[in-house]
């Protein structure tokens, strides 16, 4: 087994490379791709940089040059569902691609054509596998909550009270950023299991800017949590 792990920042990533024992960069497509032990388990760690077509390029060099088994995403999200506050955890069970539209043929908004499915699932191992972690992180006091269910994915920072309401009715979505679809779809292309992990920055509302910045480090501590003792049990 060997774990690629993404974030887009180097803020929701610098707790990961804190811990990497034996650590190795090499240089690919402009990023630095650290690899080493996290944990006992072999990975490898990047900053994928923001957006589909970063994230989606760079889910394919850990499959196809570095031969990761396995991918993990873990960071930040705006939260989009009015259950779901600052700093609690969104574990995805599924991703759609919201800012995909090709609604005039026929499609549903959101759905790939020719690609065989609609959303993009995580696999349920590492699913039912982050859940176990996150009721036993939930016993020892914490200060945050944990929920699964869909996270969506398009190439905007959401900032606006009516597109965050009309995305959470339109897909029954929790949560949304702008890199975790890319990483499901490529990951699902690859027949590579893959689980998304996000913790809430912000409310994807009028003053999700202010709140992301407010947010951003506890709330990438949050999901750095769940990855850590989910690459120790996985």
């Amino acid at each position: 087994m060997k774990i690629g792990i993404i974030c887009a920042m180097k803020e929701e990533f610098e707790l990961i490379s804190n811990d990497i024992n034996n650590a190795s960069i090499t240089n690919k497509i402009n990023l630095e791709f650290i690899s080493g032990k996290l944990y006992g388990k072999d990975i490898v760690g990047v900053v994928c940089g923001i957006g589909k077509v970063n994230s989606a390029i760079c889910t394919q060099v850990l499959i196809s040059e570095f031969k990761c088994t396995h991918i993990i995403n873990s960071g930040v999200a705006g939260g989009i569902d009015e259950n779901v506050k600052f700093k609690d955890v969104v574990i995805a069970n599924d991703l759609i691609q919201h800012d995909f539209n090709v609604c005039n043929f026929g499609y549903r908004l959101g759905e790939i054509p020719n690609i065989g499915t609609y959303s993009f699932k995580c696999d349920n191992s590492l699913i039912n596998l982050s859940k176990s972690v996150c009721e036993n992180i939930s016993n020892t006091g914490i200060d945050f909550k944990f929920h699964v269910g869909r996270i969506i994915t398009g190439d905007q920072f959401i900032s606006d009270d009516k597109i965050s309401n009309k995305l959470k009715n339109d897909f029954n979505a929790l949560a949304c950023e702008m890199e975790s679809g890319a990483i499901a779809q490529t990951c699902y292309l690859n027949n590579i299991p893959y689980i998304i992990i996000r913790s809430i920055s912000d409310n994807g509302g009028n003053i999700a800017g202010h709140e992301f910045y407010k947010f951003l480090n506890d709330a990438s501590k949050n999901s750095y949590l769940i990855l850590k003792n989910l690459i120790i049990q996985i």
